[in-house]
């Protein structure tokens, strides 16, 4: 089923076109990605479909009766309602069919008001909404409402705290949950993986794969894009192409479409110089003129292949060093931080050893102090306890995600040329150029800059500096997927050290050799990349804290083995007990649900809704076992997400 098509859709802001002759199609279950660099249109697209913005020409067909959902770039919530009340006005058909059942069966209870042919269309009007309520998910709403509460991070927090009180996260965030609890037949989001942490992506991703409706989304987040998508619209120069297939797939099919229609251009332009070099050389002579004339014809009639454009302008740097650092690049030993005047440390017992040449990302959950750790590092905080120790000839460059080192007050050209005085100013534009910004743009005040701008005017500074040891916190936060690309292409090149912090799992498989995993109270190194770092999670969770084998021997004492076997044995009795409740649970929901409709196939009967007294004693019957289905309902979800 085909829930909305574009043909030839365009739209300007004035003399500025946007989006020109753009197609679309978006069917049920779809999973379908926008991609392009900034500026090329695709939130202003995700707002048409949304129908928030209107369109110049073109024609876009919907369903009169499609129902969608669209979580803007920059959506926050405003109200005055605790977070279990927010959540709750997903669903105000339901709390009305609440109000409108105990409502009916206080009428019910007053069975001597009523003749019997009154009572009986009370208990008609009662089955008949009481089956709606539960085909709507009415014993089950509170339980997806918890299940979404708890997936996107908000499993600490008391449900009725204050919504006013909450960050700007926090916020985009029951927004983006509100979404979801409707499920809308389309749904449209524009940047949904912001402010979410490692953790709450893989369960939103893990959420729109199982997702019952069709999902389109625009994310420069490639790796959710690998993991949730299927199809992906390219804009690029105000139009789109279709390519299937992941994120992924889809740069390997633009790679090979470049490269093919490449050679058909100079296939067909081999063809007509040789043409053409046939008919100059043979028009004049009597003998093949009519040939040549020939050729001419074809010439005229041949359908000329435009030349492949290929990708847009993209910044172009690399990141070069003054001088090499010794091996030993970094060591921090025992190193512990509390803010002053707390008494609980941030973190304690940080260990790590950096050698020259490999790429660390530091990694953890938000507000374990990565950001902090790399301050420490460039000396912007003082540890509290602990030392850190840099190389020989070791010269520090820091990327700072909030980009403090930036004067709002400067133009972007003097931003540059105040830290490099004796560069010449032609070279300073060179770098500028490098990094896009040209002509008037370097003229522009750095408060006038878009976040991805000073993005890229932050990363030419750090370009500028020539150091060996990179302190990166956050460098693609703000930067299009293709400005992404040129930076991990400039990163693998770079012949010094790096230690970085990234929510981009993409950019970490990409740049990090060794992931250091930041906890309360020690860091633990894993030799790989980020999926590898995620496979030794995963069976260090199958593991359930065995004792690791001795590094000496490879063996464990007989008592260690047995220590071992008895923590082994006690969680598969653990494990084998919620499987054994979870299957009485399935047992006792399904004899109640046959109790159920054994009791409503009895309230029809004559003798039954003719006797008041009986018809309310099984319609109240009917309800405590509704009830204990929702109760057992809600018990075996859980487990199941255990």
């Amino acid at each position: 089923m085909i829930l909305m098509q574009i043909n030839g859709l365009t739209k300007s802001f004035g003399a500025d076109k946007i989006l020109s002759n753009i197609k679309l199609e978006v069917k049920d279950h779809d999973r379908i990605a926008i991609v392009g660099r900034n500026g090329s249109g695709k939130s202003t697209l995700l707002k048409i479909m949304a129908g928030e913005l209107s369109y110049d020409q073109g024609e876009l067909f919907r369903p009169k009766d499609l129902t969608m959902g669209y979580l803007a770039q920059h959506t926050t919530l405003e109200t005055e309602k605790t977070i279990w009340q927010e959540m709750l006005t997903v669903f105000p058909e339901l709390k009305k069919q609440e109000q409108q059942l105990r409502f009916m069966e206080q009428q019910m209870e007053q069975a001597t008001n009523y003749s019997p042919e009154a009572y009986q269309k009370l208990l008609h009007d009662y089955d008949r909404l009481q089956h709606s309520y539960e085909q709507n998910g009415g014993y089950t709403y509170e339980a997806d409402i918890k299940a979404v509460l708890n997936g996107l991070n908000f499993h600490m927090f008391d449900y009725d705290t204050p919504i006013q009180t909450l960050s700007g996260g926090q916020k985009t965030r029951l927004s983006l949950g509100k979404l979801l609890l409707k499920k809308p037949q389309l749904l449209i989001l524009d940047e949904p993986t912001n402010h979410l942490d490692i953790e709450t992506l893989n369960w939103l991703e893990s959420y729109l794969s199982n997702y019952p409706g069709a999902v389109v989304v625009v994310s420069h987040d490639r790796y959710f894009l690998d993991k949730t998508v299927s199809i992906v619209y390219e804009i690029s120069r105000h139009q789109t192409k279709r390519y299937v297939g992941t994120y992924s797939k889809y740069l390997e099919q633009k790679a090979l479409d470049f490269e093919k229609e490449w050679k058909e251009y100079e296939k067909q332009q081999t063809k007509i110089m040789k043409m053409e070099d046939f008919i100059q050389r043979n028009i004049v002579r009597a003998s093949t003129t009519k040939r040549a004339q020939s050729r001419r014809k074809q010439l005229e009639k041949m359908e000329i292949i435009d030349k492949p454009l290929g990708d847009e302008a993209s910044a172009s740097f690399s990141f070069r060093i003054n001088r090499r650092s010794g091996n030993d690049v970094l060591k921090i030993n025992d190193l512990s931080f509390r803010y002053p005047g707390e008494t609980d440390y941030l973190f304690q017992h940080v260990h790590l050893q950096i050698n020259r040449g490999e790429r660390i990302a530091l990694v953890g959950p938000n507000g374990i102090g990565k950001t902090t750790l790399l301050k420490m590092v460039t000396g912007q905080l003082k540890s509290t306890q602990g030392t850190i120790q840099l190389g020989t000839n070791v010269q520090i460059g820091y990327y700072d995600q909030e980009q403090a080192n930036l004067h709002s007050s400067k133009t972007v050209l003097m931003e540059l040329w105040d830290d490099y005085p004796t560069t010449n100013e032609k070279d300073i534009r060179t770098v500028l150029g490098n990094f896009l910004f040209s002509g008037d743009d370097v003229l522009k005040t750095v408060n006038a800059l878009s976040g991805g701008e000073k993005a890229r005017l932050a990363l030419a500074k750090l370009m500028m500096q020539k150091a060996n040891l990179l302190i990166l916190d956050e460098p693609t936060n703000h930067l299009d997927i293709d400005s992404k690309e040129v930076l991990e292409a400039a990163l693998i090149d770079f012949p010094g050290t790096i230690l970085f912090v990234s929510h981009d799992r993409y950019f970490i498989n990409k740049i990090a050799d060794q992931v250091a995993e930041l906890q309360k109270l020690k860091t633990t190194i894993y030799l790989g990349d980020y999926d590898y770092y995620l496979e030794k999670k995963a069976e260090e969770a199958e593991l359930k804290r065995l004792n690791k084998t001795q590094q000496d021997s490879g063996k464990t004492s007989s008592g260690e083995r047995r220590l071992d076997f008895e923590r082994d044995k006690q969680m598969q009795r653990e494990e084998r007990k919620k499987q054994r409740r979870i299957e009485e649970l399935e047992t006792e929901i399904e004899q109640l649900e046959g109790q159920v409709e054994r009791l409503e196939g009895q309230m029809e009967l004559p003798e039954v809704y003719q006797d008041h007294e009986k018809a309310l004693e099984l319609s109240q019957e009917v309800n405590q076992h509704k009830q204990k289905i929702d109760q057992l309902m809600e018990e075996w979800t859980i487990l199941q997400e255990d």
